[in-house]
């Protein structure tokens, strides 16, 4: 994985930015999506990312994550060691890994896996990264309010009760930086609400940074910044 090392910094010195977006640019042949996207997203920063319906917001969040291509730009993480990982340098495998490592993804959709059960969803990231933690299944179950619903199957489940199975999967291995696409969209407003109060407060305990993609004003409302996605790039 391609790094710079940045331990020479002094201790005291404030921590680079966990996110770094620098003049992104993506498009589909001659039609571009979107274009000279500059943010940052600070250590644990929540921060909402909002717009028109078909601006990218969706396929710009696919983009952080190292999932989709873009073809102007830099996108760099810097993990709490110090290190910075340009996403530009890793080929498809070396992505995957990374984001196995630091990424957490919330979709709207739950994208749980019907034929395990609730403790074995929330387990797959440890599983991927080689670990066994059955503990610490246990206690996010516990911290999302699903501790007694670890041997149901997911189509046992309510829409918001699956939201915080994905909830749980996407912090679980501690991630530095968490993704969320509508996680809200499928739910209704009290179920909303309640699901944004636990993805906030789940956030904040693990030290996570957060970037959510939202149609949602009242979402949007919880944020430490509200940025714009336009055609021609962030306002905010």
């Amino acid at each position: 994985m391609a790094t710079t090392d940045i331990n020479t910094a002094s201790d005291t010195a404030p921590r680079p930015a966990t996110l770094s977006v620098r003049q992104l640019g993506k498009h589909y042949g001659s039609t571009p999506v979107f274009a000279r996207v500059d943010f940052s997203v600070a250590p644990g920063e929540f921060v909402a990312i909002v717009g028109d319906s078909g601006v990218g917001k969706s396929t710009l969040l696919n983009c952080l994550a190292g999932l989709d291509a873009w073809d102007e730009g830099d996108i760099a993480y810097a993990a709490a060691d110090g290190s910075i990982t340009r996403l530009a340098e890793l080929d498809d495998t070396a992505r995957a890994l990374w984001r196995r490592a630091h990424v957490g993804f919330v979709f709207q959709a739950f994208h749980v896996l019907p034929h395990l059960d609730v403790a074995q969803n929330v387990a797959l990231p440890l599983m991927l990264l080689g670990q066994t933690d059955p503990a610490r299944v246990e206690r996010m179950l516990d911290a999302v309010g699903l501790g007694t619903l670890g041997n149901r199957l997911p189509q046992q489940l309510s829409g918001g009760q699956l939201q915080r199975v994905a909830i749980a999967r996407a912090l679980v291995h501690r991630p530095g930086l968490l993704l969320a696409d509508e996680p809200t969209g499928n739910l209704d407003p009290t179920t909303a609400a309640l699901v944004m109060d636990l993805l906030l407060a789940q956030t904040r305990e693990h030290g996570a940074s957060l970037v959510l993609v939202t149609h949602s004003d009242t979402a949007a409302a919880r944020a430490d910044r509200v940025l714009r996605l336009t055609a021609s790039g962030m306002v905010g």
